[in-house]
């Protein structure tokens, strides 16, 4: 009798955080305000703005699922180390962080099909340096980031010298300073670089090589938000509105983000 007691009781403590919590629309209704959780180190898709406003790519999709949802927005700067926990620990409700696709990271979180965006590997160069194809980067050395997952495939796959740095800093003073002659990391941080005038008289001749996904995600089981998600990101694509982003923000758009348009539009 006493196991018994004892049974029923775990099954009823058990029961409680679901019956307990929300759903997150519920919330966000309830609230009045939709919280997402995007960059603010990553021009042109989250940065801030002179008066320290975050603003870029992913803000605007983020107005956009509030417009929806006809509540206010609040942006909540995260990085790459924390996202994922502010989602799972309810500080956000939503993540649109420039997070890359890994089948680790859909144990963590429920992300959003299908994915909005996608990034790819490139190098940006002095003006000085007239390549057209990555074979032609044979022998030269390029600075790295330390850790970066294409670096040894680059290296095997062209043949350049990569010199990696800890972080994207480093290594592009030591670009500034002469010891290569290109940085090869995201394509997207690159584009973001190219805006600042700091970075005149470098630019990415060459496509994009190595696309990586890039997934929104919210926390798992909230399925009926995930839902929602997967069908206005359906519609940007068939209206083009992640076309319109990158060119509002001085991107060009990328292989992905065309193809989906034009995939969809006539869906």
């Amino acid at each position: 009798m006493r196991r018994s007691l004892i049974a029923l009781a775990a099954l009823a403590a058990a029961a409680l955080p679901a019956a307990a919590s929300a759903d997150v629309l519920d919330k966000v209704k309830e609230r009045g305000t939709l919280v997402v959780g995007v960059k603010t180190d990553y021009k042109p898709f989250g940065f801030r703005d002179p008066s320290g406003a975050i603003i870029g790519i992913e803000p605007d999709l983020a107005a956009d699922v509030a417009k929806k949802l006809g509540v206010k927005l609040e942006l909540v700067s995260v990085v790459s180390a924390n996202r994922m926990e502010f989602l799972r620990q309810g500080k956000i409700d939503l993540m649109i962080a420039t997070m890359s696709d890994k089948p680790e990271r859909r144990k963590v979180v429920q992300v959003i099909e299908p994915l909005y965006y996608s990034d790819a590997v490139n190098v940006m160069l002095s003006d000085k340096v007239k390549v057209t194809k990555w074979e032609q980067l044979k022998g030269a050395k390029l600075c790295g980031t330390t850790g970066a997952f294409y670096n040894k495939d680059v290296a095997t796959q062209y043949g350049p010298e990569i010199i990696s740095f800890d972080g994207s800093e480093k290594p592009l003073i030591a670009l500034q300073q002469g010891n290569c002659i290109g940085y090869l990391y995201d394509q997207t941080f690159i584009a973001g670089k190219l805006l600042d005038a700091e970075w005149k008289g470098y630019h990415m001749p060459l496509p994009g090589i190595m696309e990586t996904p890039w997934a929104m995600a919210v926390a798992p089981g909230e399925d009926r938000f995930a839902k929602l998600m997967s069908d206005l990101t359906k519609e940007w694509m068939k209206t083009g509105r992640i076309v319109e982003l990158e060119k509002k923000w001085g991107v060009k758009p990328t292989e992905y983000s065309e193809r989906m348009y034009k995939e969809y539009k006539g869906s």
